[in-house]
């Protein structure tokens, strides 16, 4: 039978997932003005550097409590990005630059978190009939 157990948080999927969108968000944001070098760009690099690193971070913690609250600080992060793209979008910060990559990853993402952190806080809950 094949464990779930996993040796080290890269090898996780989805902080492989979150990698691959630090990656798209720098491609992105290096297409912005250089007058957001400093603003939108900035926080949105941080904001997705964020993901991946609590995820790491909270696989490194012992317990499950610890995990998913670094899950969930990860989710938070990946809103606030999903609300920074959304900005640039409106700003119309490049007429030629398509956001869809770094919007089908998040998505992917968000979900996989979402689903992560409902799995692990099911079994905090004492009343919940499905553990």
């Amino acid at each position: 039978m094949k464990s779930d157990y996993t040796n080290s948080y890269r090898d996780l999927l989805i902080w492989q997932k979150g990698m691959d969108l630090v990656v798209e968000v720098y491609k992105l944001t290096g297409q912005f003005p250089v007058a957001e070098r400093y603003g939108l760009s900035a926080q949105m690099r941080r904001a997705a550097i964020s993901i991946p690193s609590n995820i790491a971070e909270g696989r490194r913690r012992l317990g499950r409590k610890n995990y998913l609250h670094f899950l969930i600080m990860a989710y938070s992060s990946g809103a606030e990005l999903e609300t920074q793209l959304e900005i640039a979008k409106r700003l119309a910060l490049g007429r030629d630059i398509s956001f869809s990559e770094a919007d089908n990853l998040l998505l992917q993402l968000m979900k996989m978190l979402n689903k992560t952190t409902m799995s692990l806080g099911r079994n905090d809950n004492p009343n919940n009939q499905d553990t």
